[in-house]
């Protein structure tokens, strides 16, 4: 059975740093393309970052040049690294794991394996 489990989410100030894990069992991640997505209240899951198959990682213009996504010496665990953090990155933040394409890493309707979420709140 396929479970992902993320933690590391927390209350921290604008400009703080958090890091996530996603820890995978039931799967090894170096055969699925790992992503990072978000949700805040009222509106959709969005995109944050993803890690693939052949290691190339991907990320929301939103994010780039502060989150890094990272696979673990384990290679079952996908970290995000998210650094200067903004009031508008307060979500629920989700690990997803599929074979999807690489043109379709950004669209969560295409993974099939979830975590539980883990909430993220930036204070300014």
């Amino acid at each position: 059975q396929v479970q992902l489990v993320e933690s590391g989410g927390g209350l921290v100030q604008a400009g703080g740093s958090l890091r996530l894990s996603c820890a995978a069992s039931g799967i090894t991640f170096s055969g699925y393309n790992i992503a990072w997505f978000r949700q805040a209240p009222g509106k959709e899951r969005q995109f944050v970052a993803a890690f693939s198959k052949s290691s190339r990682t991907y990320y929301a213009d939103s994010v780039k040049d502060r989150f890094t996504i990272s696979r673990g010496n384990d290679r079952n665990t996908v970290y995000l690294q998210m650094d200067t953090l903004k009031p508008e990155d307060t979500a629920v933040y989700y690990c997803g794991a599929d074979r999807v394409v690489l043109s379709s890493i950004r669209d969560p309707n295409l993974y099939n394996y979830w975590g539980q979420g883990t909430q993220v709140t930036v204070s300014s």
